[in-house]
């Protein structure tokens, strides 16, 4: 939406020779809360530190996010274990420092906020290590960077992941989501493709073991921000549904997602 605004009024300042800026009015939707929920553990750390962040949703043109404070927010496991997070200040960040992760555990989120409860229920899923990493020239234009993250899928097991490829001097993350319908059990690689690297530039890559339902989640939100998303002038994308229900009022539902994953981090410095 916010590209299709900024096209919008490129247009008509070519049209009328102008330079005055052009506020469009923008319907608002209803308000609701927005919950990040990304539960996170690294390979070779405790996964003890997590963080959930609790916004709102707010106007275009407004430039602050409000945020969601005085939250009771809780996980608990299987064997009714509750993880507490805390809010840090005002700032909507709930923290716990004492999470204990279990791969395949199942999890329970529980937020109360503003009059409202908030449910939802996952699995923490392992994640195949990144083996090497390799640089090649490639693409459409064959001068574009191409790294690729090669990994062993586990053989006659679902898997489902997210590749995350972050690099500082470029400023924006590429999210790739696929599943092991056609390689399980092989080695297979993640492919990030950048005409915009130079050598000596970082690449973070991570590596994301995921459910199902996130990924479908993940392939609808990468559709609608990504390049196949249509253009300035394609359809608006509709609103996204997460996993998170409010169970006092179900058609006040919060925007979001509640997910625990096992990750793999590797940080490759371009050739």
């Amino acid at each position: 939406m916010k590209k299709l605004i900024t096209y919008i009024a490129v247009i008509f300042i070519i049209s009328v020779g102008c330079e005055d800026d052009i506020i469009v009015a923008l319907e608002e939707g209803p308000e609701r809360i927005v919950i990040d929920a990304s539960i996170k553990w690294q390979k070779g750390t405790t996964g003890e530190n997590q963080t959930i962040y609790i916004t709102k949703t707010t106007g275009y043109y407004n430039e602050d996010v409000p945020v969601v404070n005085n939250a009771i927010v809780q996980i608990t496991n299987s064997n009714n274990e509750v993880f507490n997070f805390f809010e840090d200040g005002n700032t909507g960040n709930y923290i716990c420092n004492d999470f204990i992760p279990v791969l395949e555990e199942t999890y329970t989120l529980t937020i109360i906020a503003e009059g409202n409860t908030f449910t939802a229920t996952e699995s923490l899923l392992p994640v195949a290590p990144i083996d090497f990493v390799t640089q090649e020239l490639g693409g459409f234009s064959g001068e574009e960077v191409v790294i690729k993250a090669f990994y062993n899928d586990p053989a006659n097991i679902e898997n489902f992941y997210l590749y995350s490829f972050n690099t500082p001097m470029i400023g924006r993350p590429e999210l790739t989501v696929f599943k092991d319908e056609f390689f399980d059990g092989n080695q297979i690689f993640a492919a990030y493709f950048e005409e915009d690297l130079v050598a000596g530039d970082l690449v973070t890559i991570e590596g994301q073991g995921i459910s199902e339902s996130y990924f479908n989640y993940m392939q609808i939100l990468i559709a609608q921000t990504g390049s196949d998303s249509g253009g300035p002038f394609n359809t608006p994308p509709a609103n996204v549904r997460g996993n998170i229900i409010n169970t006092t009022n179900e058609n006040n539902y919060p925007y979001g997602y509640f997910r625990l994953s096992e990750t793999d981090v590797t940080i490759y410095e371009v050739q």
